[in-house]
């Protein structure tokens, strides 16, 4: 899956100020991120996907196939902590145009690694289209161990894993053990260069909804082995990226991307927008970034 090598956006989902979705934003962000990503997330943990209604979420697949003037690949988001309800879900998803399957790690019922094994598997044997796990203990309250992971690697339609956990021993070990074309993705915006330097393919970021360029950028240095290089573009967005999960992802994000114009800020409940001190930090961040650039 070269295709999918390099920087996968997790896009957000934005909505108008009446809560509804923002199509027009949509469709600019897409052109926005097109300038240096590699393919779509959609409907990923940062589109908020668990308060996006199951016919909202068919409307914005449909809506990014038919607007990606880029051609780029589509990674399409479902998971859950109910796996009959993941495997159903997937039986009635239409995967004309998806590249592959992001899948994340069940979340509140914290199952043993067996379980993690069992549903992923199920998930696998499901899916139509190739199956990336989805690494995130801070937001599912249990972790995939690498042991876990090089099990699963096995599996004939289990492509690769995008890890967030931020343990990069746990991501060293993946990366020697893995089979040759697993792919291991950062989860981490910051940590992008890291996991690349130990065989990392990519990234699913949250950052590219901003800055698709500096990513590209880092991509392309890393690729050839100029990891210095690649440090100083990820570098320039540590102050930044620092404000994005003060009040919960995507709130900082939007925010950011209010500032640049866009999309609007709005999330929705339980999340509420940024704050006005977030605001004014981001704002202040992101004139700073300006002023260095220019």
């Amino acid at each position: 899956m070269k295709k999918l090598e390099g920087t996968g956006v997790a896009l957000v989902t934005p909505f108008q100020p009446n809560g509804e979705i923002d199509f027009p934003a949509l469709k600019k962000l897409l052109r926005h991120t097109a300038k240096g990503v590699d393919y779509y997330v959609v409907m990923g943990t940062t589109g908020e996907s668990v308060t996006v209604s199951t016919d909202e979420k068919k409307r914005i697949l449909q809506f990014v196939k038919e607007n990606n003037s880029a051609g780029l690949p589509i990674v399409y988001g479902i998971g859950g902590n109910n796996t009959r309800a993941v495997l159903e879900t997937i039986k009635e998803t239409d995967f004309t145009g998806v590249d592959a399957l992001l899948s994340v790690s069940p979340y509140y019922n914290k199952p043993s690694q067996a379980g993690i094994i069992g549903h992923f598997q199920a998930v696998a044997n499901a899916s139509p289209v190739p199956v990336i796990l989805y690494n995130v203990p801070g937001r599912t309250s249990s972790n995939i161990t690498a042991e876990t992971t090089l099990k699963l690697a096995m599996h004939p339609n289990i492509i690769g894993i995008k890890e967030a956990s931020g343990n990069i021993e746990q991501c060293m070990k993946i990366a020697r053990y893995k089979p040759k074309n697993f792919m291991l993705i950062s989860g981490e915006d910051l940590l992008t260069v890291v996991l690349y330097s130990m065989g990392a393919r990519g990234v699913i970021s949250v950052l590219a909804n901003a800055f698709p360029e500096i990513f590209r950028k880092a991509k392309e240095a890393a690729f050839a082995s100029k990891y210095d290089k690649a440090s100083q573009h990820m570098f320039s967005l540590m102050d930044i990226n620092q404000l994005m999960y003060e009040e919960g992802n995507p709130v900082g994000i939007k925010q950011l991307l209010a500032e640049m114009g866009i999309c609007g800020n709005m999330v929705r409940l339980p999340l509420v927008p940024a704050s006005a001190s977030l605001r004014e930090r981001i704002a202040r961040t992101w004139a700073d970034m300006k002023k260095k650039k220019g």
